[in-house]
């Protein structure tokens, strides 16, 4: 897919990571093309939900098949502003979805090539075309001010000044 398909798709999951940013999620985005044409979206939504499975694209997955009508997501690619974890990596794998679109690399908990590679494995009956790098700055950005934010919010106050 021409480069310019894969930063429409990319903005389009930076998007979603935003909504979840402004949930207070962790801001991962997910979006599902078929084509040029969005077939679904998703972001984190751990914590709203008390779900451990609602990530990004366990959602995006799961709206999709039910608009498809079927578990088979053909002639699709993903867009993911994360590197998916064992748990999406192996929902996108028995989705047999095609083409995955990668924003930033996660070395702790990464599946598609980090820490494992459960999308291109040999072993399995379906491997992934994985793209990895796309606005790479954007996705990593929205990931570290999330966190800093966070860190800010939790720091132990000082005793002796009253201040963080």
């Amino acid at each position: 897919m021409p480069e310019e398909q894969h930063r429409f798709g990319m903005e389009l999951a930076l998007e979603e990571a935003r909504k979840a940013y402004a949930l207070g999620e962790v801001p991962v985005g997910a979006v599902i093309l078929r084509g040029d044409r969005v077939l679904s979206r998703g972001h984190n939504l751990k914590e709203t939900l008390g779900d451990p499975t609602a990530h990004a694209e366990i959602l995006a997955i799961r709206r999709a098949a039910r608009l498809t009508g079927g578990w088979r997501i053909l002639d699709a690619a993903m867009y993911v502003t994360l590197e998916p974890c064992p748990m999406c990596a192996g929902a996108i794998v028995m989705a047999r979805i095609p083409l995955l679109v990668i924003g930033a690399k996660d070395p702790r908990t990464g599946a598609c090539g980090s820490l494992w590679d459960i999308t291109r494995d040999d072993r399995l009956n379906h491997r992934v075309q994985v793209v990895t790098g796309v606005m790479e700055p954007e996705c990593r950005r929205i990931l570290e001010d999330f966190f800093r934010e966070l860190r800010a919010k939790t720091e132990p106050e000082d005793m002796t000044t009253g201040s963080k």
